[in-house]
């Protein structure tokens, strides 16, 4: 929050000098400051998109020739001007008494202090005047900073626990994802330093942008910007405990227990270690080493946590909030002429909805919980919910003919049959053979290898002559070229 600032100044002071030295030959060059308008400079907050830098000084000068130069300077961290910083200088036109009003932005690098002297300097005279400013609180020593990061920042990886073996340590620092973009992180601004605390008590000593801790406790780092400290600019807060073999470890799901199994599904997060395995249900789960492990179902899953020294573990009862289903048939299923198979879904889902489909295909105005399959091929279920718990489930499944493998390769294709596909033997259906299917038109229908006997998947525009298409078979068992006529 920018503080506005106020400029008061008691001009008759100012007047009363003028009249006085009206009535004597000689004058005295003489610089009066005015009481700042606040009580500290805390700049580099954003406002509007910018660091605001941006302060006045008033001060009134007599007898000071035209052409003078006055500059604000800033002291030394210990308030003294033996090795001053300028700020802004400005040239007066006339030598006639009068205010002046500098407006100023401190140095952007500069090392923040809470015993900064200000003042203005008449930088062009012989001997050089100087007055120092008082601040809103009458005060001429008072904290100045450059904010050079004024934005949220983390450490431990933005993890909110930590643990360590006991006996041993662990070190926090402060988090640099992307060290080549300054403004992602404090850490990469070396002038800063830091205040640590352990439990909401200030630990001394400790300025830098690391801690090494053999103690457990909540911990967290706040940017020293002493008077001008802002209790935005602290980092997540950590809780650090001491592990033993056997137990130490916590684990935590990003969507929360129970979550909501959708997307890429809740990710869980153990306290920060070494090495890493996840189990479920008491199962290793192969390749599951990181930290962090995704996932959209239900169990218990526990890992064990390698903190270098001593091994820790911890589990987490996931639930999800989802939706259950269940299919009545196998994966892979047969029918003869004539046979009907009824598939049904249970599930216990809020007011779900249902699409069927077959080789890839929307079954048109098959949306209830069951479907009468009457013909081969591959078919699909997806179950949705829509409310609360926004998910979808799948379930798929082949019924083959029970016409046995064909020894054949076919010329005529009848889609009103119990195999409405184009069927070949099983010698032409592997990696290494190619199908083609050409329109009499030109058009290439089909170009696969390992052909599954599921040629047509779409609709044929039969026109008013049966549709003709000529296949070539490309393979080990050498080429084999034919005609096929499609029939209703």
């Amino acid at each position: 929050m920018i503080q506005k600032i106020t400029l008061s100044f008691s001009y008759l002071l100012f007047l009363f000098g003028i009249f006085l030295f009206a009535g004597s030959d000689s004058y005295a060059q003489t610089i009066v400051t005015q009481q700042l308008g606040y009580p500290r400079i805390c700049a580099g907050l954003i406002v509007d998109g910018k660091p605001f830098n941006e302060y006045n000084a008033t001060f009134s000068y007599v007898d000071f020739p035209a052409g003078t130069t006055f500059q604000v300077e800033l002291s030394d961290t210990a308030g003294n001007f033996t090795s001053p910083i300028a700020a802004t200088t400005i040239s007066v036109d006339t030598s006639v008494p009068q205010q002046q009003t500098i407006k100023f932005a401190v140095p952007t690098d500069l090392v923040g202090s809470d015993t900064y002297s200000m003042r203005i300097k008449s930088v062009t005279t012989v001997p050089v005047y100087s007055l120092k400013y008082r601040n809103s609180q009458n005060v001429s020593n008072f904290p100045i900073y450059y904010r050079t990061f004024v934005d949220s920042f983390f450490i431990n990886d933005k993890n909110s626990t930590a643990a360590f073996c006991s006996g041993g340590s662990l070190t926090l620092s402060i988090d640099n994802p992307t060290p080549a973009n300054q403004s992602s992180s404090p850490a990469n601004y070396p002038n800063l330093k830091y205040k640590w605390f352990k439990d909401d008590v200030l630990i001394s000593g400790q300025s830098g942008k690391t801690l090494t801790v053999n103690t457990a406790g909540v911990y967290y780092v706040q940017i020293d910007y002493g008077g001008c400290l802002d209790e935005n600019f602290s980092s997540n807060r950590v809780t650090v405990t001491a592990a033993n073999s056997g137990s130490g470890v916590t684990v935590t799901s990003s969507l929360g227990n129970p979550f909501c199994a959708s997307g890429q599904g809740t990710v869980l997060t153990a306290t920060s270690g070494n090495k890493y395995q996840w189990k479920k249900d008491g199962a290793v789960i192969t390749g599951a080493t990181n930290r962090t492990y995704a996932t959209n179902e239900s169990g218990v899953y526990s890992v064990e946590v390698d903190f270098g020294g001593c091994i820790s573990s911890g589990s987490i009862n996931l639930q999800s909030n989802s939706f259950e289903a269940s299919i009545d048939v196998p994966d892979t299923s047969t029918i003869e002429e004539g046979e009907v198979i009824n598939v049904s879904v249970t599930t216990d889902a809020t007011s779900p909805t249902f699409e069927w489909f077959l080789n890839g295909n929307v079954i048109a105005g098959a949306t209830t919980s069951s479907y009468d399959v009457k013909v081969r091929g591959s078919y699909r279920v997806k179950i949705s919910q829509a409310s609360g718990c926004v998910a979808t489930k799948e379930f798929s499944f082949r019924v083959n003919g029970q016409s046995g493998p064909a020894t054949v390769i076919p010329n005529i294709v009848k889609l009103n049959g119990m195999n409405p596909y184009w069927n070949i033997p099983d010698e032409y259906k592997n990696d290494s053979t190619k199908v083609i299917i050409i329109s009499s038109n030109g058009d290439k229908v089909l170009d696969v290898v390992n052909y599954q006997g599921d040629w047509p998947q779409n609709s044929v525009d039969f026109k008013n002559v049966n549709p003709v298409y000529y296949y070539v078979i490309q393979g080990d068992a050498g080429e084999k070229k034919g005609s096929i006529t499609v029939i209703k």
